[in-house]
């Protein structure tokens, strides 16, 4: 997608703060000196078999890109892709239920939607929130000296791959499922109390690239401690079993010689490479506000609030994991 577009031109209206120039997480459009919306796009094909509960981590998905961005999700758009002549409606009116749910849970409205017959299930939403422009949160404006603060647990690409490889049950399945489904609300409230200016979730480029990308639109390094990355139970184990997605390898060749591992085990260099769905804020925050940071994301109990690593000096790699 980088590639494709490096050959588009590149919008000139000046209200509009962020768009496509650093593949930040939603595009944000100012209306006037208080008021900026907040727009996105996710949909994919079903990671569980549960299709209500497939509903509410797609929407949970789409959800984050506003939070990412410190904004307040507003309304919202279904999109569907559904092969209604080989399956009963019935279940996709299950999926469209948990989406609701979600986007209701996070104080937004569904507005309508759109549909396609398709040969396979897919789902998700088009957001559209409120941010303050001097408030929004974006990938590019890390400082050396932050420190970087995790949300969510990783593994959430491992445990959905076993449990589709029937390597664990469903049961299982319930931690990661529970983590997907968070919503990154109160992370996002914790954030912006803390005074933070910087945040991207984890989610299809893994942390390793989505690091990457807040390096790369900071013009920083970002150096990751592998060992205090928190994970989900049992990914590790899973993982040197051979269960891992395919978009470990790819994300790890998109950042290229631009990222250094120091001595850390392959299996969980993969891990932090591979692709997660709804996954946590990574927030870089000023050393002088990290406390303030972790007790507003305790307040809300939020799955982790893991300092992991640290902003450095730009150098010839985006990522070093030590």
């Amino acid at each position: 997608m980088a590639q494709v577009l490096r050959d588009l031109p590149l919008p000139t209206d000046p209200n509009l703060l962020v768009g496509m120039n650093h593949l930040d997480d939603a595009g944000v459009y100012k209306l006037d000196a208080s008021t900026a919306l907040v727009t996105t796009l996710d949909f994919f094909p079903p990671l569980v078999d549960d299709p209500f509960t497939f509903g509410r981590i797609a929407a949970a998905n789409s959800l984050s890109d506003i939070y990412a961005m410190g904004g307040r999700p507003l309304t919202a758009l279904n999109i569907v892709g559904f092969p209604d002549k080989d399956l009963p409606v019935e279940i996709l009116s299950e999926i469209l239920r948990g989406g609701s749910e979600r986007v209701e849970a996070g104080g937004a409205v569904i507005a309508g939607g759109h549909s396609v017959r398709d040969s396979e299930v897919k789902y998700g939403l088009a957001i559209t929130g409120l941010v303050h422009p001097d408030r929004m949160l974006t990938n590019g404006k890390a400082r050396a000296g932050d420190l970087l603060v995790l949300t969510k647990p990783i593994g959430s690409g491992v445990l959905t791959s076993a449990a589709k490889a029937g390597k664990i049950t469903e049961g299982e399945l319930s931690e990661a499922i529970e983590v997907m489904v968070d919503l990154n609300a109160g992370a996002c409230e914790a954030a912006i109390e803390a005074g933070a200016r910087t945040a991207t979730d984890i989610t299809g480029f893994g942390l390793i690239g989505h690091a990457h990308e807040m390096a790369d639109a900071s013009g920083v390094t970002l150096e990751i401690e592998a060992g205090r990355v928190p994970l989900l139970d049992r990914t590790l184990g899973l993982a040197r079993d051979g269960i891992v997605t395919r978009a470990h390898k790819s994300n790890v060749e998109h950042v290229g010689e631009r990222f250094l591992v120091e001595e850390v085990d392959d299996t969980l260099v993969k891990v932090l490479a591979d692709a997660q769905t709804s996954g946590g804020l990574l927030i870089a925050i000023p050393e002088q506000q990290e406390d303030r940071l972790i007790a507003a994301l305790s307040q809300r109990e939020t799955r982790a609030a893991a300092v992991i690593g640290e902003v450095r000096p730009k150098s010839e790699h985006s990522v070093i994991l030590v």
